[in-house]
């Protein structure tokens, strides 16, 4: 009799598998949540997937075609093979591909994955009153004659070593494939050594080359054995002969670490960039951008160029411009790529070491901006919308939380009224929302008494905080009283203010409030709707006194 065949994949056209004869009769082998495809090494098999899994626990990536790493009850659920109540599944081997697209199906939600090196796909298994049999195959294969054991549950890893680490390795033809490999045995043991687990390091890998390539985030792998499958798998990529390092920092710094790839908050970020040789762009650029964003940069060289080559290096100071401190501690050298074990541990000791870890307070997620409003009657109630609406979109920027930027806001006559402390709200939607709920006081204008109030009353419940401080003062007059004394005082008592003016608001009162130099902390405008285009310069501004005083 020919054996049937069934239509599994459809990707523009149909792929027919064939079902072997005689296979109507076969008693499914029982599987855990955790197993996978690799597990599974037959070309064609019956299982069955048990009822009590939690979608949470699946790790799948792809969409019909799956990662020989994904679970196979989990990818059976996201294809619609089976419900959350378990069933019986058929998975047939397929081979490797690149790029797992990743899908939201059935409650599951897919990830993406550049390359593999085998995958499945699944079908309907044939259900039947026969046991099944055996003990649930595991996630690993024990050794032949030994009973199998029960799947562990997920690690913790190494709670004493919490960081989202990328790993950007060297793929150009400088390093070579040889080298390559070297480079990626070495990464492997300090993945193995960091402790990777759900509550510990995270990892993942980026490659550098003329177009630089993440092939896998932080949120994709966490158990060391599957990180080290996936280091595994990466190929070679090659490209300019040195290394386009700046242009691979800065995509890493921009694109790698993100809430969607699965970065933590209040966890510190880092780069161990290693480099065989010298980059062939600028490097200072992107180590800046990666400073902004809150990334510790590591750099570890190896081979450094030799004295003939030197001509050909952009910046041989590239090391120092790179890393997030000049200080000797995120630099890392080793001589070549043979015998590098014994440099695995200090290296990892510097990853585990967070107190040093310096970049990671960035202007966006560590300072104190308070905001004092003038409610005056010249403002009139059309125009304090748009004042609000100017300080929201300053506020909207910066990461808030009770670990993070915190804001606060005066509004002020002759009266001063705190509409909102430092420690009132601790979420960026908390904070919008209460700004936009402001009411309009009107009044005279008693700008000097306003900031006396605000330095006391908002600044001096937190003055023991590690953050900056900053004041942003938006007013459109003159104010009745002294300005220049309770600046002054705010000076000294180390915040940062910014004088925002609009129509009448004179340009000596605005100077007179702002922090040195003036011309880059006082603005002025004509008009309410010429608000808009400061947003931009204040926020810069913070930036660059922040990072200017973490030098």
């Amino acid at each position: 009799m020919s054996a049937a065949w069934i239509p599994v994949l459809c990707l523009g056209a149909c792929l027919l598998l064939p079902e072997p004869a005689g296979s109507e009769g076969a008693v499914p082998i029982a599987i855990t949540c955790f197993t996978r495809g690799l597990d599974i090494r037959k070309e064609k098999a019956d299982v069955l997937c048990p009822g009590s899994c939690s979608l949470e626990e699946f790790s799948v990536f792809g969409n019909i075609v799956y990662a020989s790493v994904s679970s196979i009850c989990g990818a059976a659920i996201h294809r619609g093979v089976i419900s959350n109540s378990g069933g019986p599944v058929r998975v047939y081997s397929l081979p490797g591909r690149e790029n797992y697209s990743s899908v939201v199906a059935n409650g599951i939600q897919s990830q993406t994955l550049s390359r593999w090196s085998a995958s499945f796909t699944v079908t309907k298994g044939k259900s039947g009153s026969q046991e099944a049999m055996g003990r649930a195959v595991s996630t690993a294969h024990p050794p032949a004659g030994k009973r199998l054991k029960k799947t562990p549950e997920k690690k913790t890893g190494n709670t004493d070593c919490r960081a989202d680490i990328a790993f950007l390795i060297d793929g150009s033809f400088n390093i070579g494939q040889r080298r390559f490999n070297l480079q990626k045995n070495f990464v492997g043991k300090v993945a193995l050594m960091l402790g990777i687990g759900t509550e510990g390091p995270h990892v993942g890998l980026v490659q550098a080359s003329e177009h630089p390539k993440i092939e896998f985030y932080l949120k994709n792998f966490t158990s060391a054995k599957d990180v080290l499958f996936a280091i595994k798998e990466v190929g070679f990529r090659g490209g300019n002969s040195n290394t386009d390092l700046g242009k691979a920092l800065k995509h890493t710094a921009q694109k790698f670490f993100t809430a969607d790839t699965g970065v933590r908050k209040g966890i510190p970020k880092v780069v161990v960039v290693f480099i065989d040789g010298w980059p062939s762009d600028d490097i200072e650029e992107a180590g800046i951008v990666a400073r902004e964003f809150g990334v510790n940069v590591f750099i570890v060289s190896v081979a450094k160029p030799i004295p003939e080559e030197l001509g050909m290096v952009q910046d041989v100071a590239f090391v120092d411009k790179a890393v997030c401190r000049n200080n000797g501690f995120f630099s890392y050298h080793m001589p070549n790529w043979f015998g590098t074990t014994k440099y695995v541990k200090p290296l990892v000791q510097k990853l585990c070491t967070h107190e040093q870890m310096m970049c990671s307070k960035t202007c966006y997620n560590s300072v104190n901006i308070a905001f004092l409003i003038d409610g005056s009657s010249s403002v009139g109630d059309s125009n304090f919308r748009l004042m609000l609406e100017f300080v929201s979109n300053i506020a909207k920027t910066f990461e808030i939380s009770d670990i993070g930027t915190q804001i606060a806001a005066v509004q002020f006559t002759y009266d001063q009224r705190t509409e909102f402390s430092f420690t009132d709200y601790r979420t960026k939607e908390s904070v919008l929302a209460v700004i936009r709920d402001i009411r309009y006081m009107s009044g005279g204008t008693a700008t000097g008494d306003a900031i006396a109030f605000t330095v006391r009353n908002v600044f001096g419940p937190v003055r023991d905080s590690p953050n900056k401080n900053f004041l942003v003062i938006v007013t459109d007059g003159q104010s009745y009283d002294d300005v220049r004394g309770p600046a002054a005082a705010a000076h000294d008592a180390g915040i940062t203010i910014f004088s925002v003016g609009v129509a009448w608001a004179p340009l000596d009162d605005l100077k007179d409030m702002a922090s040195k130099p003036k011309e880059s902390h006082a603005f002025f405008t004509r008009e309410f709707t010429g608000l808009e285009p400061i947003v931009s310069d204040v926020i810069r501004g913070i930036c660059r006194d922040f990072l200017e005083s973490q030098q």
